[in-house]
């Protein structure tokens, strides 16, 4: 036997580096994951590109879209232009910026999405106007004063082209808040096969916008407006094709 002391050596100064490193990286990819999963199944950033939902979304505004619970008429939803309302939509182009907006780490300005507010849901009656120049959805007026633009104190009307449609089986009816300048359902309905491209496919909505993040001198939520919870479900099933009534709007 050996009388000669056993000693442990301390690990080197590349090997602790070695470790370090292989430890953040663990991090940074786990963080990587949570935030693309984040992204695809929970929520997402949008930038707001245009002045169609003023003044409830202010061009540039950054919102926080949902895409757990759902939505509902009311709730204002982004959704991807698959029925050609964009003249020329523009792709994110920059791969870096792409992989940024993929994992999260960067709100989607792409113009291929839109943003506007859910008027109408499959099988619902919606109209303008009645008396009173309200839309009306199933026989209910909508009172809009809460988020329809407002220059002066003075409120836009409703919509200063009239319709009367059934929204379709797996469709949605959408109006943004700034009625005078907004190409919005009504602007389409001269469009697809028998006006379909009017009506946005529930398939495509991404999902619902719950809070304007960014500025932060902006920030707030975006609750569903209380003149919905008035509507009646639709008297009848969804049909497959839209039924349109009347003259079609020039916009």
């Amino acid at each position: 036997m050996s009388d000669t002391p056993t000693t442990t050596g301390k690990p080197s100064a590349g090997r602790v580096a070695g470790m370090w490193a292989k430890e953040i990286a663990i991090v940074v990819v786990g963080a990587l994951i949570a935030s693309t999963l984040l992204r695809l199944f929970v929520a997402q950033m949008f930038v707001i590109p245009s002045g169609s939902m003023e003044n409830t979304l202010q061009i540039r505004d950054r919102v926080m879209v949902q895409k757990v619970a759902g939505w509902s008429r009311g709730d204002i939803v982004v959704f991807r232009d698959t029925q050609g309302w964009l003249a020329d939509p523009a792709e994110e182009t920059d791969p870096l910026r792409r992989t940024l907006i993929f994992i999260g780490l960067a709100p989607d300005e792409s113009s291929n999405h839109l943003i506007k507010r859910v008027i109408g849901l499959p099988g619902d009656h919606v109209k303008c106007c009645d008396a009173q120049g309200r839309i009306t959805v199933n026989g209910q007026p909508l009172d809009e004063g809460s988020y329809l633009y407002a220059d002066s104190g003075t409120a836009v009307a409703p919509s200063t082209y009239t319709f009367d449609v059934i929204v379709p089986k797996n469709r949605l009816w959408v109006m943004g808040d700034h009625r005078d300048n907004s190409q919005d359902s009504r602007c389409h309905l001269s469009e697809g096969t028998d006006g379909i491209a009017a009506f946005i496919p529930t398939a495509d909505v991404v999902g619902s916008a719950v809070a304007v993040v960014y500025p932060f001198d902006r920030w707030r939520t975006l609750p569903r407006p209380s003149t919905f919870d008035n509507v009646s479900a639709p008297t009848a099933a969804a049909l497959d094709k839209p039924v349109i009534t009347g003259p079609i709007p020039a916009c």
